[in-house]
C-alpha cells in the first residue's frame, strides 16, 4: 500500500522557521547588546543640556548687572571743599562702624591719618570695595572673601608701613607737645577733618596745616 503523501511544508519548512526564529534572535541579542552601552549618553546629553542652560542663565543675570561704579579718588578729588567734607564725613563714619572693629585696622590707624593723603586714599578705596562686596545688586560672597582675605589686610599693611610709627606730634613744631595720646579707640582727628578738607581742595600742594595746640591747664597739654 503505498504511503500516503505528507502535507507540504509540514516538518521541514517548521525547522526552517525555527532555524530563522532563532538567527533572528540572536541578531536582536547581539544589537542590544552593541545599543545597551550607549542608553547613558542620552541621559547625559539631556543633563549637558540642563547645565548648558543654567550657565547661559548666569550669563545674562551678569551681563544684566550694572558695572560697579568707580571709587572716587582722594588724590584726585576736584577742588570741592563740600564734597571733601561730605567724603572724609563718609569715611569717618565708615571706619567707625566696619575698620575699627577690626583689632589690627585700629592698631595700624595713626591718629595723623588725615595728614597722610596716600593712607585717605588706601581707606577711601577700601570703603568702596566693602560697599561693592557688601550692598547693591552686585553684591556677592566672592567680593566679600576677596575684601577679608586680601583688600583689607593688605590696605592694614601699607598704613602700618607707611604711616604706622607716625604720631600727630611729627606734624607740629609747637613746644609742649611731647606725648602721643593713648588708648583712643574712637576714629582719631575728627576736629580735624574740616581744616584737612579745606587745605586738600585749596593749597594741597602746600606744607598741612600745623595741627591746634591741645588745650591746657596750667601750661599743661590737657589729653
Amino acid at each position: 500500500m503505498n504511503r500516503p503523501a505528507e502535507p507540504a511544508g509540514t516538518e521541514d519548512d517548521g525547522a526552517e522557521v525555527a532555524r530563522s526564529v532563532a538567527g533572528l534572535a540572536r541578531e536582536v541579542e547581539a544589537l542590544r547588546r552593541a545599543v545597551d552601552p550607549l542608553l547613558p549618553v542620552g541621559d547625559r546629553v539631556d543633563e549637558l543640556a540642563g547645565l548648558l542652560a543654567q550657565v547661559t542663565d548666569v550669563v545674562a543675570m551678569l551681563s544684566a548687572r550694572p558695572a560697579a561704579a568707580p571709587a572716587p579718588s582722594w588724590l584726585m578729588l576736584p577742588d570741592d571743599e563740600l564734597g571733601a567734607r561730605r567724603l572724609l564725613g563718609e569715611l569717618t563714619a565708615w571706619l567707625h562702624a566696619i575698620f575699627l572693629r577690626y583689632p589690627d585696622g585700629a592698631m595700624a590707624l595713626p591718629e595723623c591719618w588725615l595728614y597722610h593723603p596716600d593712607v585717605v586714599e588706601e581707606l577711601v578705596w577700601l570703603m568702596h570695595a566693602w560697599c561693592a562686596a557688601y550692598q547693591g545688586p552686585a553684591a556677592a560672597v566672592a567680593l566679600a572673601g576677596d575684601w577679608h582675605e586680601r583688600s583689607r589686610p593688605g590696605v592694614v599693611r601699607r598704613i602700618r608701613g607707611s604711616a604706622g610709627s607716625c604720631s600727630i606730634e611729627r606734624h607740629q613744631t609747637r613746644p609742649g607737645w611731647d606725648q602721643a595720646p593713648t588708648g583712643a579707640v574712637a576714629v582719631p582727628g575728627l576736629d580735624t577733618v574740616e581744616r584737612m578738607a579745606h587745605w586738600w581742595t585749596t593749597a594741597r600742594d602746600d606744607p598741612a596745616p600745623e595741627p591746634a595746640a591741645p588745650p591746657t591747664r596750667n601750661g599743661v597739654p590737657i589729653r
